[in-house]
Protein backbone atom coordinates (compact mmCIF):
# COMPACT_ATOMS: atom_id res chain seq x y z
CA UNK A 1 0.00 0.00 0.00
CA UNK A 2 1.14 3.59 -0.78
CA UNK A 3 0.57 6.62 1.93
CA UNK A 4 0.69 4.19 5.02
CA UNK A 5 -0.31 6.07 7.78
CA UNK A 6 0.26 5.34 12.00
CA UNK A 7 1.16 7.57 15.05
CA UNK A 8 4.27 8.89 15.69
CA UNK A 9 3.51 7.09 19.33
CA UNK A 10 1.44 9.18 21.96
CA UNK A 11 -2.67 9.47 22.00
CA UNK A 12 -4.19 11.70 24.59
CA UNK A 13 -5.22 10.01 27.39
CA UNK A 14 -8.17 10.24 29.24
CA UNK A 15 -8.77 13.71 31.90
CA UNK A 16 -9.98 11.04 34.17
CA UNK A 17 -6.51 8.96 34.05
CA UNK A 18 -3.89 11.59 34.17
CA UNK A 19 -4.11 15.74 35.29
CA UNK A 20 -3.78 16.56 31.96
CA UNK A 21 -3.49 20.51 33.36
CA UNK A 22 -0.70 19.61 35.49
CA UNK A 23 1.14 17.61 32.44
CA UNK A 24 0.79 20.07 30.48
CA UNK A 25 2.09 23.37 33.18
CA UNK A 26 5.49 21.10 33.11
CA UNK A 27 8.44 19.72 31.64
CA UNK A 28 7.67 16.36 30.60
CA UNK A 29 8.84 14.30 33.74
CA UNK A 30 12.48 12.23 33.77
CA UNK A 31 11.50 10.83 36.86
CA UNK A 32 8.44 9.26 37.96
CA UNK A 33 5.76 11.78 38.57
CA UNK A 34 2.83 9.07 39.90
CA UNK A 35 0.78 12.23 41.23
CA UNK A 36 -0.22 12.78 37.57
CA UNK A 37 -2.35 10.01 38.07
CA UNK A 38 -6.13 10.14 39.00
CA UNK A 39 -6.52 6.29 39.47
CA UNK A 40 -5.37 5.17 43.02
CA UNK A 41 -2.81 2.63 42.60
CA UNK A 42 -4.77 -0.96 43.59
CA UNK A 43 -6.97 0.39 40.37
CA UNK A 44 -4.74 1.29 38.00
CA UNK A 45 -3.67 -0.94 36.03
CA UNK A 46 -7.39 -1.65 35.11
CA UNK A 47 -7.63 1.93 34.31
CA UNK A 48 -4.55 2.23 31.88
CA UNK A 49 -6.35 -0.98 29.91
CA UNK A 50 -9.42 0.60 29.77
CA UNK A 51 -8.13 3.99 28.04
CA UNK A 52 -5.57 1.72 26.21
CA UNK A 53 -8.46 0.35 24.76
CA UNK A 54 -9.90 3.91 23.69
CA UNK A 55 -7.26 4.78 22.23
CA UNK A 56 -6.94 1.59 20.37
CA UNK A 57 -10.29 1.68 18.93
CA UNK A 58 -9.92 5.69 18.58
CA UNK A 59 -7.34 4.78 15.97
CA UNK A 60 -9.00 2.27 14.03
CA UNK A 61 -11.94 4.10 13.52
CA UNK A 62 -9.88 6.76 12.37
CA UNK A 63 -8.39 4.35 9.45
CA UNK A 64 -4.82 4.52 10.48
CA UNK A 65 -3.05 1.65 8.95
CA UNK A 66 -0.53 1.13 11.70
CA UNK A 67 -1.48 1.51 15.78
CA UNK A 68 0.23 1.60 19.07
CA UNK A 69 -0.70 1.74 22.09
CA UNK A 70 -1.17 5.26 22.43
CA UNK A 71 1.64 5.22 24.79
CA UNK A 72 -1.42 5.40 27.36
CA UNK A 73 0.95 3.93 30.13
CA UNK A 74 3.14 6.50 29.99
CA UNK A 75 3.78 9.81 32.28
CA UNK A 76 6.25 10.67 29.54
CA UNK A 77 7.61 8.81 26.29
CA UNK A 78 10.86 8.28 27.93
CA UNK A 79 10.68 8.39 31.77
CA UNK A 80 8.51 4.68 32.09
CA UNK A 81 11.57 2.91 30.53
CA UNK A 82 14.52 5.01 31.69
CA UNK A 83 13.08 4.41 35.71
CA UNK A 84 13.51 0.38 35.50
CA UNK A 85 16.70 0.25 34.70
CA UNK A 86 19.61 -0.77 37.36
CA UNK A 87 21.93 1.68 37.93
CA UNK A 88 20.22 4.75 38.77
CA UNK A 89 18.91 6.18 42.28
CA UNK A 90 15.04 7.02 41.97
CA UNK A 91 15.29 8.13 45.62
CA UNK A 92 17.23 10.74 44.80
CA UNK A 93 17.39 12.39 41.44
CA UNK A 94 19.76 14.51 39.74
CA UNK A 95 19.28 17.43 37.57
CA UNK A 96 20.38 18.42 34.15
CA UNK A 97 18.97 20.67 31.29
CA UNK A 98 16.03 20.25 29.12
CA UNK A 99 16.64 20.87 25.78
CA UNK A 100 14.50 24.33 26.22
CA UNK A 101 17.40 24.94 28.60
CA UNK A 102 16.11 24.97 31.67
CA UNK A 103 16.70 22.31 34.84
CA UNK A 104 14.80 19.20 35.37
CA UNK A 105 14.85 16.23 37.53
CA UNK A 106 16.17 13.38 36.23
CA UNK A 107 17.55 9.76 36.78
CA UNK A 108 20.65 9.91 39.04
CA UNK A 109 23.14 7.32 37.19
CA UNK A 110 24.98 5.54 40.67
CA UNK A 111 26.13 2.13 39.00
CA UNK A 112 26.27 0.21 35.56
CA UNK A 113 23.07 0.45 33.76
CA UNK A 114 21.46 -2.74 33.05
CA UNK A 115 17.80 -3.44 31.83
CA UNK A 116 16.50 -5.67 34.77
CA UNK A 117 13.50 -7.44 33.17
CA UNK A 118 11.03 -6.64 30.03
CA UNK A 119 9.33 -3.01 30.43
CA UNK A 120 7.18 -3.33 27.72
CA UNK A 121 6.76 -6.28 26.17
CA UNK A 122 3.08 -6.69 27.96
CA UNK A 123 1.99 -3.13 26.78
CA UNK A 124 2.87 -5.22 23.26
CA UNK A 125 1.04 -8.02 24.21
CA UNK A 126 -2.22 -6.28 25.50
CA UNK A 127 -2.12 -3.90 21.82
CA UNK A 128 -1.64 -7.02 19.73
CA UNK A 129 -4.57 -8.77 21.43
CA UNK A 130 -6.79 -6.22 20.82
CA UNK A 131 -6.26 -5.27 17.10
CA UNK A 132 -5.83 -7.25 14.11
CA UNK A 133 -4.08 -4.03 12.76
CA UNK A 134 -0.08 -3.92 12.03
CA UNK A 135 1.55 -2.49 15.38
CA UNK A 136 4.19 -0.29 16.53
CA UNK A 137 5.48 0.19 19.80
CA UNK A 138 8.08 3.21 20.76
CA UNK A 139 11.47 3.10 23.41
CA UNK A 140 13.18 6.17 23.82
CA UNK A 141 16.67 6.01 22.49
CA UNK A 142 20.00 5.56 24.36
CA UNK A 143 21.32 8.83 23.59
CA UNK A 144 18.62 10.73 24.74
CA UNK A 145 18.17 8.97 27.89
CA UNK A 146 22.16 9.91 28.14
CA UNK A 147 21.33 13.41 28.12
CA UNK A 148 18.14 13.10 30.25
CA UNK A 149 20.51 11.86 33.19
CA UNK A 150 22.99 12.72 35.54
CA UNK A 151 25.83 10.63 35.30
CA UNK A 152 27.51 10.36 38.82
CA UNK A 153 29.34 7.07 37.82
CA UNK A 154 30.46 6.26 34.51
CA UNK A 155 33.63 8.48 33.18
CA UNK A 156 32.13 9.41 30.27
CA UNK A 157 28.46 10.18 28.95
CA UNK A 158 29.53 8.19 25.96
CA UNK A 159 30.34 5.22 28.02
CA UNK A 160 26.73 5.97 30.03
CA UNK A 161 25.10 6.00 26.73
CA UNK A 162 26.50 2.43 25.40
CA UNK A 163 25.35 0.98 28.55
CA UNK A 164 21.70 2.07 27.60
CA UNK A 165 22.34 1.14 24.15
CA UNK A 166 22.44 -2.51 25.56
CA UNK A 167 19.50 -2.12 27.78
CA UNK A 168 17.62 -1.11 24.38
CA UNK A 169 18.91 -3.58 22.32
CA UNK A 170 17.92 -6.10 24.52
CA UNK A 171 13.96 -4.43 24.94
CA UNK A 172 13.58 -4.06 21.08
CA UNK A 173 14.68 -8.00 20.76
CA UNK A 174 11.79 -9.49 23.45
CA UNK A 175 10.03 -6.77 21.50
CA UNK A 176 9.84 -8.40 17.94
CA UNK A 177 10.04 -11.66 19.83
CA UNK A 178 6.59 -10.64 21.16
CA UNK A 179 5.31 -9.57 17.70
CA UNK A 180 5.64 -6.60 16.71
CA UNK A 181 5.55 -4.78 13.56
CA UNK A 182 7.54 -1.71 14.10
CA UNK A 183 9.82 -0.72 16.41
CA UNK A 184 10.64 3.07 16.81
CA UNK A 185 13.39 4.82 18.87
CA UNK A 186 12.92 8.03 20.09
CA UNK A 187 16.02 10.48 20.10
CA UNK A 188 14.62 13.49 20.08
CA UNK A 189 17.76 15.26 21.70
CA UNK A 190 19.85 14.35 18.61
CA UNK A 191 18.18 17.62 17.37
CA UNK A 192 18.81 19.32 20.42
CA UNK A 193 22.70 17.98 21.17
CA UNK A 194 23.66 17.46 17.70
CA UNK A 195 27.64 17.70 18.27
CA UNK A 196 27.28 14.91 20.94
CA UNK A 197 25.18 13.25 18.60
CA UNK A 198 27.66 13.19 16.00
CA UNK A 199 30.25 12.59 18.88
CA UNK A 200 28.60 9.14 20.27
CA UNK A 201 25.02 9.67 19.46
CA UNK A 202 24.92 7.55 16.02
CA UNK A 203 27.38 5.05 17.53
CA UNK A 204 24.80 4.49 21.02
CA UNK A 205 21.78 4.46 18.03
CA UNK A 206 23.72 1.72 16.50
CA UNK A 207 24.76 -0.30 18.97
CA UNK A 208 20.82 -0.52 20.06
CA UNK A 209 20.30 -2.05 16.91
CA UNK A 210 22.98 -4.44 16.57
CA UNK A 211 21.86 -7.76 15.11
CA UNK A 212 18.02 -6.51 14.84
CA UNK A 213 16.12 -7.79 11.86
CA UNK A 214 12.66 -6.18 12.21
CA UNK A 215 11.76 -3.05 10.87
CA UNK A 216 13.21 -0.05 13.18
CA UNK A 217 12.05 3.47 12.93
CA UNK A 218 13.94 6.33 14.47
CA UNK A 219 12.08 9.57 15.45
CA UNK A 220 13.86 12.74 15.78
CA UNK A 221 12.17 16.69 16.35
CA UNK A 222 12.08 19.75 17.58
CA UNK A 223 9.96 19.07 20.99
CA UNK A 224 6.54 18.76 22.01
CA UNK A 225 4.57 21.45 20.21
CA UNK A 226 3.14 22.27 23.54
CA UNK A 227 6.15 23.01 25.55
CA UNK A 228 8.58 24.07 22.67
CA UNK A 229 7.54 26.89 20.33
CA UNK A 230 9.67 27.83 18.19
CA UNK A 231 10.75 25.72 15.57
CA UNK A 232 13.68 26.07 12.86
CA UNK A 233 13.33 25.81 9.52
CA UNK A 234 15.84 22.97 9.32
CA UNK A 235 17.00 20.07 11.16
CA UNK A 236 20.72 20.90 13.08
CA UNK A 237 20.80 16.96 12.94
CA UNK A 238 19.38 14.70 10.17
CA UNK A 239 21.62 13.53 6.99
CA UNK A 240 23.93 11.84 9.27
CA UNK A 241 20.81 9.09 10.26
CA UNK A 242 21.61 7.96 6.90
CA UNK A 243 24.47 6.37 8.61
CA UNK A 244 21.72 4.57 11.39
CA UNK A 245 20.60 0.89 11.12
CA UNK A 246 16.91 2.02 11.17
CA UNK A 247 14.57 1.75 8.13
CA UNK A 248 12.55 4.41 8.78
CA UNK A 249 13.35 7.84 9.84
CA UNK A 250 10.35 10.37 11.50
CA UNK A 251 10.78 13.56 10.85
CA UNK A 252 8.70 17.33 11.24
CA UNK A 253 7.64 19.16 8.45
CA UNK A 254 4.08 21.17 9.30
CA UNK A 255 4.89 23.27 12.02
CA UNK A 256 8.14 23.95 10.87
CA UNK A 257 7.79 24.27 7.31
CA UNK A 258 10.48 22.17 6.48
CA UNK A 259 12.86 22.16 3.95
CA UNK A 260 12.11 18.92 2.35
CA UNK A 261 15.27 19.10 0.24
CA UNK A 262 17.09 17.31 2.88
CA UNK A 263 15.01 14.55 2.75
CA UNK A 264 17.37 13.33 -0.78
CA UNK A 265 19.84 12.65 1.52
CA UNK A 266 18.09 9.72 3.45
CA UNK A 267 17.67 8.09 -0.33
CA UNK A 268 17.83 4.62 1.55
CA UNK A 269 15.37 5.16 4.21
CA UNK A 270 11.26 4.84 4.34
CA UNK A 271 10.30 8.27 5.79
CA UNK A 272 7.94 9.09 8.20
CA UNK A 273 6.68 12.34 7.19
CA UNK A 274 5.32 14.14 9.71
CA UNK A 275 2.22 16.56 8.32
CA UNK A 276 0.02 17.12 11.00
CA UNK A 277 0.46 20.45 13.06
CA UNK A 278 0.53 19.89 16.91
CA UNK A 279 0.57 23.66 17.45
CA UNK A 280 -2.81 24.78 15.65
CA UNK A 281 -5.77 23.52 17.40
CA UNK A 282 -7.42 23.84 13.96
CA UNK A 283 -7.84 20.31 11.87
CA UNK A 284 -6.33 20.57 8.74
CA UNK A 285 -8.28 19.59 5.59
CA UNK A 286 -7.45 16.28 3.54
CA UNK A 287 -6.05 19.10 1.42
CA UNK A 288 -3.91 20.74 3.82
CA UNK A 289 -2.07 17.38 5.17
CA UNK A 290 -1.59 16.21 1.32
CA UNK A 291 -0.05 19.54 0.38
CA UNK A 292 2.57 19.13 2.96
CA UNK A 293 3.41 15.33 2.18
CA UNK A 294 3.73 16.55 -2.17
CA UNK A 295 6.32 19.20 -0.60
CA UNK A 296 8.43 15.76 0.11
CA UNK A 297 7.83 13.80 -2.90
CA UNK A 298 10.37 15.57 -5.33
CA UNK A 299 13.12 14.39 -3.06
CA UNK A 300 11.17 10.81 -1.63
CA UNK A 301 9.71 7.94 -3.61
CA UNK A 302 6.41 7.35 -3.35
CA UNK A 303 6.39 4.05 -2.55
CA UNK A 304 8.80 4.93 0.62
CA UNK A 305 6.47 7.77 2.72
CA UNK A 306 4.59 7.16 5.70
CA UNK A 307 2.06 9.97 7.07
CA UNK A 308 2.46 10.66 10.40
CA UNK A 309 1.90 13.29 12.76
CA UNK A 310 4.77 16.03 13.54
CA UNK A 311 5.05 14.15 16.58
CA UNK A 312 3.65 12.74 19.91
CA UNK A 313 -0.63 13.71 20.05
CA UNK A 314 0.02 13.62 24.46
CA UNK A 315 -1.29 17.23 24.89
CA UNK A 316 -3.93 17.48 22.26
CA UNK A 317 -7.69 17.55 23.19
CA UNK A 318 -8.93 14.39 22.43
CA UNK A 319 -11.25 15.25 19.73
CA UNK A 320 -8.62 17.49 18.15
CA UNK A 321 -6.75 14.77 17.75
CA UNK A 322 -9.27 12.31 16.27
CA UNK A 323 -9.92 15.25 13.87
CA UNK A 324 -6.87 15.34 12.84
CA UNK A 325 -6.23 11.93 12.11
CA UNK A 326 -9.57 11.58 10.03
CA UNK A 327 -7.99 14.35 7.64
CA UNK A 328 -4.51 12.34 7.61
CA UNK A 329 -6.38 9.45 6.28
CA UNK A 330 -8.59 11.08 3.84
CA UNK A 331 -5.29 12.49 2.54
CA UNK A 332 -3.28 9.21 2.32
CA UNK A 333 -6.72 8.19 -0.22
CA UNK A 334 -6.34 11.21 -1.82
CA UNK A 335 -2.84 10.85 -2.58
CA UNK A 336 -3.39 7.46 -3.54
CA UNK A 337 -5.90 8.37 -6.10
CA UNK A 338 -3.53 10.63 -7.22
CA UNK A 339 -0.18 8.64 -7.47
CA UNK A 340 -1.73 5.19 -8.49
CA UNK A 341 -1.77 3.35 -5.20
CA UNK A 342 -5.38 2.45 -4.83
Amino acid sequence: MLFPTTLVGSFPQPDWLIDREKLAGRFPPRVRAKELWRVAEPYLQQAWEDATLLAIRAQEDAGLDIVTDGEIRRESYSNRFATALEGVDLDNPGSALDRSGHPNPVPRICGKIRRKHAVEVEDLRFLKAHTKKSVKITVPGPFTMSCQAQNDFYASDAEAALDYAVAVNAEIRDLFEAGADVVQIDEPYMQARPEKAREYGLAALNRALDGITGTTAVHICFGYAAVIHVRPSGYSFLPELRGCGCKQVSIETAQSNLDCSVLAQLDDKQIMVGCIDLSDMTVETPEVVAARIRRALPYVAKERVILAPDCGMKYLPREVAVGKLQSMVEAARILRREYGGG
